[in-house]
């Protein structure tokens, strides 16, 4: 029987990766097809869902949010290496959004204690992952390492970022606190803190932030996280490899991926882009299941020979939020079902 492998980001809001990933197995199944579903994250929000893998574990920490105000943060362990959103603790969401969000006030401090707490657990010859996204701050993560040192340290532990932006340190008030609630003054004073971060990271840890790429993720955690001496990579390209998406993609003879909002940035660092990349190179072809797509996503899609389906164009806006799972198998089950599975 022919196999397909299923490799989607959450349809944020709406469905987690693995629920997308569920529904787009059992509509293939059902046609004849071996499906194995590798459920995905560009290491921002619905990183740990990703890591539910068997072995793995689900943890809680009580943390300072990004208001100040207490919140219960989950965290995930397997073996010797511990994975955090910072979202769980700074995000956005958290304050109900930029209408709710003290731009200049908001502080990285919860993250940092997740980070400890999730340290402890490794120990010294352990990793912790910290997805960085969907955050409220811009803090330079000041916050996160002011926690840190708290708690006595890392120990030792080794830290990653996991990121989808290659943004500089400062960046981040221009091109994102106004997504926050920043107003143009706030982003000003902001960039000002930054530009002064950069240059007390550089005093004590020697580390250059300000012409680092990426070190602007999550209103400049990314950089904060490179001055405590861990690495920023590509959550794209960490979360394949630890999940093993390359193996599974060998022998295979068709791929699905998707996310809930596809545009042009979704083909620049992101799981779409990161999927039909590795994909093509194997000369694999891939349908991309989306909720909804922007015009420069389907040219862009179109100029890599790269099939969309919108579930928002198919069946309507309403359904696409309200039954998306459905749609999804509904796409699945007439998409295959051209194909003769043998």
């Amino acid at each position: 029987m022919p196999r397909l492998v299923v490799a989607p980001d959450k349809f944020r809001g709406t469905a987690t990766a693995h629920e997308v990933a569920d529904a787009v197995g059992g509509a293939a199944s059902a046609l004849g097809w071996t499906v194995e579903k590798v459920p995905l994250s560009d290491g921002g929000e619905g990183l740990l869902e990703a890591f539910d893998v068997p072995g793995s574990h689900l943890r809680t920490t009580a943390v300072t949010g990004p208001d100040g105000r207490m919140v219960e943060a989950s965290w995930r362990i397997k073996g010797d290496v511990a994975t955090v959103e910072m979202a769980r603790a700074s995000g956005l969401s958290l304050v109900g959004g930029p209408g709710g969000n003290d731009p200049l006030q908001a502080t990285s401090y919860g993250t940092g204690q997740l980070i400890a707490a999730a340290a402890a657990a490794v120990g010294r010859a352990g990793t912790v992952v910290v997805g960085l996204g969907g955050s409220a701050t811009t803090d330079g993560g000041a916050g996160m390492i002011a926690a840190i040192g708290a708690s006595g340290g890392l120990k030792g532990t080794a830290l990653v970022g996991a990121c989808d932006v290659r943004i500089g340190f400062v960046e981040a008030a221009r091109l994102f606190a106004p997504q926050k609630g920043a107003t143009v003054p706030q982003v000003a004073v902001l960039e000002a803190r930054l530009l002064g971060l950069a240059d007390r990271y550089e005093s004590e840890f020697g580390v250059d932030v300000a012409g680092l790429p990426g070190a602007g993720a999550a209103g400049g955690l990314g950089g904060a996280i490179a001055a405590l001496g861990g690495e920023l990579q590509s959550g794209y390209e960490l979360v394949a490899e630890l999940l093993g998406l390359r193996e599974a993609l060998v022998g295979a003879q068709r791929v699905i991926t998707g996310e809930g909002a596809l545009d042009a940035f979704s083909f620049a660092g992101k799981v779409v882009g990161g999927v039909v990349d590795d994909a093509s190179a194997l000369g694999i072809a891939t349908l991309v299941i989306a909720g909804r797509a922007t015009d420069d996503a389907l040219e862009e899609a179109e100029a890599r020979t790269v099939e969309v389906v919108s579930l928002s164009e198919r069946f309507g806006e309403l359904r696409a939020i309200t039954e998306t799972l459905d749609c999804i198998g509904a796409v699945v089950t007439e998409a295959l079902g051209q194909l003769d599975p043998g």
